[in-house]
């Protein structure tokens, strides 16, 4: 299993002027675009960083989101036989399966897979 890390999240408090920032100013494209899903970058496969309009992360939640090259319930069952620990179990929602864990200090990380 390969894991890669694949998006940071970082707040902000208002969506449309960071949008603007980082395509304008810093020369970064729209890579997704949903309702609570916008991520900019230089291309699909590189580092994206995730926009959040939102509080301050929950504590714990890094924003970081690592990618596997394999279905998401198979990297959970083989991190898990690790002894990763799991906050999250898999879980499907429209933009896809994912699930989160911990390491020692309670830091939580997104895991999402194909």
């Amino acid at each position: 299993m390969k894991l890669s890390p694949v998006t940071v999240a970082v707040v902000v408090k208002n969506l449309k002027a960071a949008r603007k920032f980082y395509t304008q100013k810093l020369g970064l494209k729209v890579l997704d675009d949903m309702e609570h899903w916008l991520t900019v970058g230089a291309d699909k496969n590189g580092m994206r960083i995730h926009l959040c309009e939102m509080k301050p992360q929950e504590k714990g939640n890094t924003g970081i989101l690592f990618a596997v090259d394999e279905k998401t319930d198979k990297a959970y069952a083989a991190l898990k036989k690790k002894g990763v620990k799991f906050t999250v179990p898999p879980t499907q929602h429209e933009w896809g399966m994912e699930c989160r864990f911990v390491d020692p200090d309670g830091n939580e990380f997104w895991l999402m897979g194909k």
